[in-house]
């Protein structure tokens, strides 16, 4: 089956390239089922660094595995790197590179619109029971998801989130979708399951399982801040993610700081690098601060689009392909 999506600058239609679609599908459902020991072991940290190496540090691993045919067929853009492309040699290189996201990720001027974390594939959602946007315990279990971090549960507990999914061809950088002060920052430990949409229909909410970084940012600190209250920021590991590394820069990537409470995060700049391959970032905000916009809201229930997470979840669920810096939501009832 294939998995489409919706092109957020034109409005059209795409099919995802999924890479090592096969593979995960038996993963997923033949050894899943019959050798629950074996998935069990594949979904640990080490043997998905293991499998990262294979696949983009070893010499043979991309021709074995089949990633150049993959890197060459998914379009990567190399002039918007700072790298020049004679010096991006490895698969690695190139999923880990630097962008001059100042000239070719644009963002918005408006100090109370929230941005997309990262180059994704977006979807939208609210867990609030009584809302259109409504999605109850399917990508993840909200208080599992904060590690039942009990304050963190309560203070947004019936908010909405967004689910930025990262395929293996995007820019691996996250950068910050709001602007405040760290609360708190945690890790959260767990397996590593594969963010492909159809790995991610056949486990019961996996964002919720995997190791995950958490970091809660008050917004409401002043003329800086986006005022409105507190997000938090989960970055998801995957299946081949060996690490999820905090790299915080005030001023493009220049001296990188690691996550600490009391540090005043910019809305726009980079906070963190995924080593590689695909992954995800949920984005949690309290319960009525902010509005998604519109085109996002539209695009999630387009009946045409041929998604897995709405035939897996049994009700339209259809991802944006997003650009990071973009606008992903504004303050609830804010003119602009």
């Amino acid at each position: 089956m294939t998995h489409q999506y919706v092109e957020r600058a034109s409005g059209s239609i795409a099919t995802e390239k999924l890479f090592a679609d096969r593979i995960l599908k038996f993963l997923y459902s033949e050894v899943r089922e019959s050798a629950p020991a074996l998935f069990e072991l594949v979904t640990q940290k080490r043997t998905s660094q293991l499998l990262a190496m294979a696949n983009f540090d070893l010499p043979l691993g991309p021709a074995l595995l089949g990633n150049s045919r993959f890197l060459r067929s998914c379009g990567i853009d190399l002039k918007e790197c700072i790298a020049p492309p004679e010096e991006l040699r490895t698969p690695r290189q190139i999923f880990e590179r630097q962008i001059r996201y100042w000239e070719c990720r644009p963002m918005p001027d408006d100090s109370r619109t929230t941005v997309c974390p990262a180059d994704s594939r977006i979807v939208i959602g609210s867990l609030d029971s009584h809302r259109l946007l409504f999605v109850k315990n399917k990508f993840f279990d909200y208080e599992e998801l904060l590690g039942f971090a009990g304050p963190w549960c309560e203070a947004f507990r019936n908010g909405d989130f967004s689910i930025s999914r990262l395929t293996p061809d995007k820019y691996h950088y996250t950068h910050m979708p709001v602007a405040g002060i760290v609360k708190d920052f945690y890790e959260v430990p767990g397996e590593l399951h594969s963010c492909n949409p159809g790995a991610v229909v056949e486990v019961v909410t996996p964002y919720s399982k995997n190791r995950r970084s958490v970091t809660i940012v008050d917004t409401n600190c002043g003329s800086e801040g986006t005022g409105i209250g507190l997000t938090a920021i989960i970055e998801v590991g995957a299946l081949m993610i060996g690490e999820i590394l905090q790299c915080y820069s005030d001023v493009r990537y220049a001296n990188s700081q690691k996550m600490c409470k009391g540090r005043f995060l910019r809305k726009g700049s980079p906070k963190s690098l995924f080593r590689p391959g695909s992954s995800a970032v949920v984005v949690l905000f309290q319960k009525d601060a902010i509005e998604f916009e519109p085109d996002l809201v539209l695009n999630l229930y387009r009946h045409e689009v041929n998604s897995r997470f709405s035939h897996g979840f049994l009700q339209p669920l259809v991802e944006t392909d997003v650009k990071v810096r973009s606008a992903l939501a504004r303050a609830k009832g804010d003119p602009s």
